[in-house]
């Protein structure tokens, strides 16, 4: 399986790629892509992304609704250039791991060349090209809702100790990926997993959970970063494929509230605590 989802080596001068992943829906992954996307634009750099996710194609729409709202209010906003890898319609399964995997590596070396960033929303189940896709990371976002059913995507956890038993499947996943970048470029993977929706109460379930994260930090190798909190602002602007980001931009932000406030500065934390490499900064400067 390693050898089988190798594939070429990147450009040495090719964009950092930052992937989001996990095998559960309704984490808020193509959200928390979005505002990264964002963020960076912001920040003076190029960003290109790319949308494995063919059936739902959550990030797709959220840049439509962008490029939608940008025309209509005639505002000028930094855009990403994007694409999406659309499904094979091949007769086998071979045929259609084969060209979609050639679309995908064509999107990503096109992209990487010309960008100083490039992220890759992944679907929420596992899949030929989401592993092809987890394998080119060089940074990996794994959000996960803040309660041990999304724990369970990354170990299982003794219902009675709530101890550590063992990694799960998508964290075996993620060693895969590892060993295949390693291969490929001998490069690494940083894999970040975020706690969104986490409750502004100090309850006890959310107390195990981050003891339950420690744990696993040492055990499989991530770093643990605090994500999007539960906000009906991030539903809202989906609809118009905004961020907070754009606000001061677009004239909204005057209606801020302190709420919208605190989640700006979540996500400018977020973003910092990525640690994403100064090279790819230089635009900004």
């Amino acid at each position: 399986m390693v050898t089988e989802l190798l594939g070429p080596p990147l450009g040495p001068s090719a964009a950092h790629i930052i992937v989001l992943g996990n095998e559960k829906g309704g984490s808020g992954k193509s959200t928390t892509a979005l505002h990264v996307i964002v963020g960076l634009l912001a920040q003076g750099v190029r960003v290109g992304s790319i949308d494995v996710d063919s059936r739902q194609a959550t990030l797709t729409r959220y840049i439509e609704n962008r490029r939608q709202t940008l025309e209509q209010a005639n505002l000028s906003l930094a855009m990403p250039r994007h694409h999406r890898v659309p499904r094979s319609t091949a007769e086998t399964v071979a045929a259609q791991q084969q060209e979609e995997s050639e679309r995908f590596l064509q999107s990503l070396s096109d992209l990487a060349a010309a960008h100083d960033y490039v992220v890759i929303d992944c679907p929420g189940s596992d899949s030929y090209l989401a592993r092809l896709a987890h394998s080119y990371a060089d940074t990996l976002i794994t959000p996960i809702n803040d309660s041990f059913v999304d724990l369970d995507l990354l170990a299982r956890i003794d219902p009675e100790t709530f101890k550590v038993v063992r990694p799960s499947l998508y964290s075996e996943l993620v060693w895969d990926s590892r060993k295949r970048k390693a291969l490929r470029s001998r490069g690494a993977i940083d894999w970040v997993v975020i706690r969104n929706r986490m409750s502004n109460l100090d309850a006890h379930n959310k107390r195990r959970v981050h003891d339950a994260l420690a744990e696993l930090e040492k055990r499989i190798g991530f770093r643990g970063l605090a994500g999007l909190s539960e906000r009906v602002i991030y539903r809202e602007l989906f609809l118009k494929g905004l961020t907070l980001f754009d606000y001061q931009d677009t004239g909204l932000e005057r209606e801020m509230t302190m709420s919208h406030v605190a989640a700006r500065q979540e996500l400018r934390h977020l973003i910092d605590g990525l640690n994403l490499p100064r090279r790819a900064m230089v635009a900004a400067e």
